[in-house]
């Protein structure tokens, strides 16, 4: 079977692709609204157009892929389901590295005793604290993240605890040792627990994809994208849903190397909650040797090296309270657009921004509207009694802000229930704002302009309005989404060559160069290779964009759905990697990651890690969908000659397994 179906379910569309493997050729394309109270509507309406429109038998589809930047977006905006963490040898010193304290916020953790030093040995495994918070688990949490001190060396005690966990309470449970084979604990502790608390949100688009495919009868493997531009089964990513962080991302730079045929490009995709920008070097994505950093996160999961931002067009617009000349701030959190919100409830947005509009003097809370966002309830354990009560006077229709909240505090309540995913945001966007240009006309433009207006009457410092008028509003917000966007491709590309500290794109000589300021010294940038700008908006905003930049803008047909693209261009990838070292005594070598034994030389060390490495690479390649693979097997030897007498300090041994996903 030739041809493909790719399906990107992004946070604001869900698009979809037929493609024919064999002459490259899109035969149709689809978009719909991301539905996130149920992802199988959106799915369903956006490949069933696209299946319609290919005018093709399901039958003849003979793989489908989909791509997605919900887990992106979920850290980005902090959100997901509440995990108890779970740190074998540990101490609470240690939740204090590398964010991990910040990151498991209010959820709960227990310290056990136990864990492994560096060659894999021992120490006592006591699980009565875990035991004792299994007994209060039950709908306080929906998953469980498990790190062992040195479980890269030995994972059994993590496996214990999985054992235990998974008999007690049915729950989904994470290990370390199941996502990477890196060292330092507390970044592994960190990366186990964004991938527990993504669990439920891919397992929801996994499920909802396999039920659109059973009703339509489509009959072939389902692949995910993971976070490298590699695919992997739809089993294989439900249990590490973590890896598919910047899936879209991977996906888009496949899909623009397909669409353009650049080898070498920035390539900036713009959807509704974020920007991603990363590089095409030499026709492939260039990956992050450090892991994905998301949503302020230091993950060790290896994807490419891309830079997101919380940037686009549905990023709420907000500006400073009080400033004299307040500039205009976007994101980084997603709001649904007044103008999708009053095509969604017809006569439920428009209604109370007149009233508003009539009002003598703005309030600041104008402009803004909040509703349930449709989750299961069972995503609701574990809230406050003021959560909770803030939580029942919300309903499934939008509300504004003055009328929901009664205090200042419970705006900061209405942000945690929001980054829960519990509830919906509504406001002013520069969507919205494209709307009243006229440049946009899928959603309601009467509501945009009136937003517009509400937001211009706001006051800045000096006691005047924002904007004289909705279009002059429209023409601010707008500008500034593409001075951003610029700004954040200049900070990607010094990111690229190096030069990472903070603030570089916004010095007074890069400020210069891109207002094209005059004086004694002028200033101008020069980019190494030109933009290719993807998403629904890009047409909307980088012509503008490349113009600050003085570089040229590639923005290709089918830039719209270059996600979908991307999502059934690539292959499965995978990797395993084995550790040699001498023992602690020095008369016995020691083999640990892909397999944990003792040999008595080198050379049987090292023969025995690459055959471990090779197979379980073999294995997972085929695990996760590859139907014939490719083995390559790489070695680094850390052997230095001291005195003429050569002294063996370690070795890494790595194996990668590479081939095109199976078809029916």
């Amino acid at each position: 079977m030739s041809l493909s179906l790719g399906i990107d379910t992004g946070g604001t569309y869900t698009d979809a692709v037929i493609l024919d493997a064999e002459t490259e050729t899109v035969i149709a394309k689809a978009k719909a609204l991301t539905t996130r109270h149920d992802l199988a509507v959106g799915i369903a309406e956006a490949a069933g157009r696209a299946l319609a429109d290919a005018t093709v038998d399901a039958a003849t589809i003979g793989l489908v892929s989909i791509s997605t930047t919900l887990a992106t977006n979920a850290l980005v905006e902090g959100q997901g389901g509440r995990v108890a963490l779970v740190m074998i040898g540990f101490g609470e010193k240690d939740l204090d590295k590398s964010g991990l304290r910040a990151a498991l916020g209010d959820d709960p953790v227990v310290f056990v005793p136990g864990g492994h030093d560096t060659h894999g040995r021992a120490t006592p495994l006591d699980l009565a604290p875990l035991e004792a918070l299994l007994d209060d688990a039950h709908g306080e949490v929906s998953a469980f993240a498990v790190a062992g001190y040195f479980a890269v060396r030995n994972p059994e005690h993590e496996c214990a605890a999985r054992d235990l966990i998974r008999a007690r309470t049915g729950l989904p449970v994470t290990c370390s040792h199941e996502l990477t084979s890196k060292l330092d604990g507390p970044r592994r502790a960190l990366t186990t627990l964004l991938n527990a608390r993504l669990i439920g949100l891919i397992d929801g688009l996994i499920t909802a994809t396999r039920r659109f495919l059973a009703e339509r009868d489509v009959d072939a493997p389902l692949m995910v994208v993971r976070g490298d531009g590699s695919l992997v089964s739809a089993e294989f990513a439900a249990l590490r849903p973590i890896e598919t962080i910047l899936s879209g991302p991977a996906a888009s730079l496949v899909g623009a190397r397909f669409l353009t045929g650049r080898d070498d490009a920035h390539v900036a995709d713009i959807g509704g909650t974020t920007t991603d920008i990363a590089l095409l070097d030499q026709g492939r994505p260039r990956i992050d040797p450090d892991g994905a950093q998301v949503g302020g996160h230091a993950t060790m999961v290896e994807a490419v090296a891309v830079r997101t931002f919380g940037l686009g067009g549905d990023s709420e617009v907000s500006h400073e309270q009080g400033a004299l000349d307040p500039e205009i701030h976007l994101g980084p959190r997603r709001v649904v657009p007044l103008s999708l919100a009053e095509m969604l409830f017809p006569d439920q947005v428009v209604p109370h921004l007149k009233r508003q509009m009539e009002r003598p003097l703005p309030n600041r809370l104008d402009g803004r509207f909040a509703l349930r966002s449709g989750v299961p309830d069972r995503f609701a354990g574990g809230l406050t009694r003021s959560q909770a009560d803030l939580l029942a006077r919300i309903t499934a229709s939008p509300e504004p802000l003055a009328a929901l909240t009664r205090s200042t505090a419970e705006l900061a309540t209405l942000s945690r229930l929001a980054a829960r995913g519990l509830v919906l945001l509504c406001g002013f966007t520069p969507s919205d704002a494209q709307h009243v240009l006229g440049r946009f006309d899928h959603w309601n433009r009467e509501a945009a302009h009136i937003g517009a207006g509400v937001i211009a009457r706001q006051r800045d410092g000096y006691g005047r309005p924002l904007a004289a008028t909705p279009e002059a509003m429209a023409c601010r917000v707008v500008a500034r989404l593409e001075r951003l966007s610029a700004e954040r491709v200049l900070e990607s590309a010094f990111a690229g060559d190096g030069l990472t500290a903070a603030g570089l794109a916004q010095t007074p000589i890069v400020r210069r160069a891109l207002d094209r300021q005059g004086g004694l010294v002028r200033a101008a940038l020069i980019l190494d290779r030109p933009v290719i700008a993807l998403g629904a908006g890009a047409g909307a905003y980088y012509p503008a964009v490349g113009a600050l930049l003085g570089t040229e803008t590639v923005i290709p047909d089918h830039a719209d759905v270059a996600n979908a693209i991307g999502a059934v261009a690539g292959q499965v990838r995978i990797t395993a990697t084995a550790e040699v070292a001498p023992s602690d005594t020095g008369e016995s070598f020691v083999v640990t990651g892909a397999m944990s034994a003792r040999y008595d030389d080198e050379a049987s060390a090292l023969a025995a890690a690459r055959r471990a490495c090779h197979d379980l690479a073999d294995d997972r390649a085929r695990e996760a969908g590859a139907a014939t693979v490719s083995i390559t097997l790489a070695e680094r030897i850390d052997a230095p000659v001291v005195d003429e007498l050569r002294r063996f300090v370690g070795a890494t041994v790595t194996a990668t397994a590479v081939g095109r996903p199976a078809t029916r």
